[in-house]
């Protein structure tokens, strides 16, 4: 059987993820490129009795050195592992998107052109002869739609097509614009023919013109020095880039001069657009547009939560099935209080994250999150972020997995990661559901100056967090905003939505169940003790003696022990105190917590009696800030892809939650 390597290139939002997708099915796996902490697609698939490899290139706009992604993008292809690059662009769009094809010209790899979302064109009244662009290019062209399955014919005739033939990119009328450039012409003679793998002189000279930093340090390590003084002197200022633009944008509307044609009219602004695109209630629309999603999201999420219900159960079937057969009982308890609870909890976050995977992949399905992106954009750019940052941030006010979900639209990693770390100081939806009661039960008509204080020291938490993090996560050149038309609407394709839906919820569980296990077992086995008695268990003798420490930060032992069940479960918390204060079994009360059953009826009056006001203070602030929980974790993981960065993130909301809660503490001193 023959294997050949496709490499897949194209712009955010060209359907890349999508071929990808339906290619690869359940075969890919996702890490980072060695050395780089950009993100690595790979997945396989067989036709025709051949298999192939599929790399999925990180999207980019461009073939110039302005990200990591993009320098990445442009070396693999060079490299001539591919045996051929598939180039998409949108058909909605393409005089923009056709920009990657023209910076992707003169370099030596075999390519085709597919033309993507020939759906959408077709609806904006479009006509796209592919043939006459084919004769222009010299590379296979074919129109397509990723989304519909039963075109997928023409795409691998197309591909076998372009492995067999080995085509490029005819570029005499691309190069005679680009002769009209001053220099070009002088530089491009100081260039050999392969003078560097991969790339030829047209290319390097129109990078070098570029100011591609790259590109002349590619050359400074091949070129003799009078050759290379010749070329400096040659090139120009910051104008080159602008200059090149403009000829590759010229070349474009020549490849399309008599391929496209359109029946419709331009349309005029639509009157959703008027509302999300205006200066006052565009943001308020959008912000409103997300919380109904949000909403919206536990329709779907409901019945898969369900399920994690009913798995809660059999945790006693299974306790009763196993004392019947004389099964000791530490290990009747790992395997009810550890492992089948445990699933259950997982199945219910899961839930959350399907529906908010299918709500929000529908809005950006059918255009509305790159109007969410729009609005947000100017905003999002004070802390180094994309307008696409927003929604994260809003999805995480619900499930803050599912807001580390919501990240994996944004294409830079730095910002990814960054917005991901911004997210966890958004309190969850399980936080929003301790943090009211904690608050009324210690501070009565009060109760609202804590929200309120809370909501403010989140948002210097996020501005801080961007300051700390943002200096190692985002150049200054990556700090742009984006250059992006508002795409047209259109009906979403519901097969493939939910092939991409039931394939992230399917990867999200077998990544979460892992992380979360450990750290369950880990905490059950320190709260577990043979004889029942709490003094017995590792937890109270760690608790205890570690006490004189947590008392500076406003934390009894019980309530820092609380503080910990919260990095695992935010529902935790409220279960160990309620099991710390009312002398019942710790391992009882952590795992009922785990499975929402956890608050005594007498909660209220066991706090008063053990916990005084300044306390309470500390213990709100650091549970609000603390680690949002271990699933969380697993699935900021899942998208950044870097157990480092993963690492500081959860390190970093640990300390910040301490510090927020021993300041909290001794303010409340002076005021109580």
């Amino acid at each position: 059987m023959s294997t050949a390597t496709i490499a897949l290139l194209g712009q955010p939002n060209s359907g890349k993820s999508t071929l990808f997708n339906a290619l690869t099915g359940l075969r890919q796996h996702v890490g980072n490129w060695p050395g780089k902490t950009v993100e690595k697609k790979e997945g396989t698939f067989t036709h025709n009795g051949s298999s192939y490899n599929v790399a999925d290139l990180p999207g980019s706009y461009s073939m110039s050195a302005n990200s990591d992604e993009e320098v990445i993008t442009r070396d693999f292809i060079a490299s001539g592992k591919a045996d051929v690059v598939c180039i998409l662009a949108d058909s909605s769009q393409l005089e923009r998107s056709l920009f990657m094809l023209a910076d992707y010209a003169g370099l030596s790899a075999p390519c085709f052109l597919v033309l993507n979302m020939e759906d959408v064109a077709k609806e904006q009244g479009k006509t796209i002869d592919p043939e006459a662009i084919e004769k222009k290019l010299g590379i296979p062209v074919m129109l397509f739609s990723a989304t519909d399955t039963k075109a997928y014919d023409k795409f691998y005739a197309t591909l076998e097509r372009a492995i067999k033939e080995k085509p490029q990119i005819d570029t005499v009328s691309l190069e005679k614009e680009y002769e009209k450039l001053k220099g070009y012409s002088e530089i491009k003679e100081q260039l050999s023919e392969n003078v560097t793998a991969g790339y030829t002189p047209m290319w390097l000279t129109a990078k070098l013109i570029e100011n591609d930093k790259v590109v002349s340090a590619k050359l400074r390590s091949t070129l003799p020095d009078d050759r290379l003084r010749r070329i400096e002197k040659l090139i120009g200022g910051s104008e080159g880039a602008i200059a090149l633009g403009e000829c590759k944008f010229a070349w474009i509307d020549e490849i399309l001069d008599g391929a496209v044609s359109k029946t419709k009219t331009t349309a005029k602004l639509g009157k959703l657009d008027r509302i999300y695109t205006h200066r006052i209630w565009g943001k308020p629309a959008v912000v409103l547009t997300v919380i109904l999603g949000l909403l919206a999201s536990f329709i779907p999420a409901l019945p898969i939560m369900a399920i994690g219900s009913v798995v809660d159960s059999l945790k006693n079937v299974a306790a009763d099935s196993m004392a019947a057969a004389g099964v000791n009982a530490f290990l009747t308890g790992l395997v009810c209080d550890v492992v089948i609870q445990s699933l259950g909890f997982i199945i219910k976050m899961l839930g959350f994250v399907f529906g908010v995977t299918l709500v929000f992949g529908l809005l950006e399905e059918v255009g509305v999150m790159a109007r969410i992106s729009y609005v947000f954009d100017n905003t999002m750019g004070k802390l180094g972020l994309q307008g696409k940052s927003v929604m994260p941030f809003l999805v995480s006010f619900g499930c803050t997995m599912g807001g580390a979900a919501g990240a994996r639209v944004i294409d830079n990693w730095g910002q990814k990661v960054l917005t991901i770390a911004l997210a966890w100081a958004v309190p969850c939806g399980a936080a929003w559901a301790i943090i009211p009661m904690l608050s009324t039960v210690f501070f009565g008509a009060g109760a609202p100056v804590i929200i309120v204080a809370l909501l403010l020291v989140m948002l210097l938490h996020m501005w801080i967090t961007a300051k700390i993090f943002g200096r190692g996560l985002i150049r200054q050149e990556d700090k742009f905003g984006m250059i992006m038309e508002l795409p047209p609407y259109h009906k979403p394709k519901w097969g493939a939505l939910f092939r991409y839906v039931l394939g992230r919820t399917k990867d999200t569980f077998f990544r979460v169940i892992k992380v979360v296990l450990l750290v369950c077992a880990v905490f059950w086995l320190l709260s577990y003790s043979s004889s029942g008695s709490n003094e017995a268990s590792v937890l109270y003798k760690i608790g205890t003696a570690i006490e004189p420490v947590t008392k500076f930060f406003g934390l009894t032992w019980p309530l820092f022990l609380a503080f910990v069940a919260s990095s695992v479960g935010k529902e935790g918390a409220v279960g160990v105190i309620t099991a710390l204060y009312s002398g019942t079994s710790y391992a009882a009360g952590f795992n009922a917590a785990m499975s929402g059953a956890a608050r005594a009826a007498n909660l209220d009056t066991l706090l008063m009696a053990n916990v005084t006001r300044p306390e309470a203070l500390a213990f709100i602030f650091a549970l609000t800030f603390n680690m949002p929980c271990v699933v969380a974790l697993a699935a900021t993981y899942q998208e950044i892809h870097s157990v480092k960065w993963t690492a500081k993130i959860a390190l970093y909301y640990t300390a910040s939650a301490l510090l927020l809660s021993c300041i909290a503490y001794h303010i409340g001193l002076l005021i109580f």
